[in-house]
């Protein structure tokens, strides 16, 4: 069974998040924008973690984009993007990462996953995740790479 849980939209989620390197502008934007929305029940929340005890050791920010204007390649416009996944250095090495990315495997969909740091791309990889054709309006300037459903 999966540790993997869909974290809510709120106050203690987003105090959660100031735990994690990878805390910037763009996320604290797009807290503040779910929180605004939080009152709404039917808001799905794209954000997935692994907890040990009461602390979140690892999250994922997962959504479905469906393109038909920028596809993935001549079929692919309907995907998941992982925008962001990280584990808390103390809890690195225990396979939470892996947790999330076989969690993201099982919407059996295209993935898109945006690698920042040179160790996550090799993550990635090794997930088999790779390369795909870069196109401006749809990838800004994201260096990303791909996973198919076999």
């Amino acid at each position: 069974m999966s540790k993997v849980k869909n974290l809510a939209i709120n106050y203690k989620t987003a105090e959660e998040f100031k735990k994690f390197r990878e805390y910037g502008s763009q996320e604290l934007h797009m807290i503040d924008e779910l929180e605004a929305n939080v009152i709404d029940a039917n808001i799905d929340s794209p954000f997935y973690g692994i907890y040990q005890g009461d602390d979140l050791a690892a999250r994922m920010c997962l959504y479905r984009r469906e393109d038909a204007d920028h596809p993935i390649d001549n079929e692919t416009a309907d995907y998941l993007v992982i925008w962001k996944l990280e584990v808390l250095e103390r809890y690195q090495g225990r396979g939470f990462g892996s947790e999330l990315i076989e969690y993201a495997k099982s919407f059996n969909l295209p993935i898109k996953a945006i690698s920042r740091f040179q160790n996550s791309r090799d993550f990635f990889e090794k997930h088999g995740f790779g390369a795909h054709e870069y196109d401006i309006e749809r990838d800004l300037a994201d260096e990303s790479l791909m996973w198919y459903p076999k």
